[in-house]
């Protein structure tokens, strides 16, 4: 079975989309957080993050950019989350690369839960050291 995000950017499924260019496209989420709840996606399949190329990355951010200020302008929204899952683990239910673009307001009562942790001493050197060492 065709990818649904692939099917949308091939004009194979319909999709209210508010934004398009030959490599990106952005349509409004069925199923919302809020009204005007809205995806950024590239036409081309990629899994995630990882496997799109460089030079795609900056149109992908910023559509993702335009369509945050299009959303607080005309639904007047108090801000704005941008949500990229990466994986089954990070949330992820559409193997297709994607930007949430969500529009948030004061009395939404929506919140994103973090359960933040320490490192144990000397751990966080240690981390960084390893990280550092990979980009390299």
């Amino acid at each position: 079975m065709k990818c649904i995000f692939c099917a949308i950017a091939e004009k194979q499924e319909p999709a209210e989309v508010i934004w398009e260019s030959d490599k990106v496209i952005s349509f409004l989420d069925v199923n919302p957080m809020n009204f005007g709840h809205a995806l950024v996606v590239p036409k081309e399949h990629f899994t995630d993050l990882t496997e799109i190329p460089g030079n795609l990355i900056p149109e992908l951010f910023q559509t993702a950019q335009k369509v945050a200020i299009a959303l607080v302008d005309v639904l007047q929204a108090d801000g704005f989350n941008i949500v990229l899952n990466n994986g089954r683990a990070a949330g992820q239910s559409i193997f297709h690369s994607h930007i949430h673009v969500i529009p948030r307001f004061n009395e939404d009562n929506f919140q994103i839960q973090l359960h933040l942790k320490r490192y144990p001493e000397g751990e966080l050197s240690r981390h960084g050291s390893i990280i550092r060492n990979r980009l390299l």
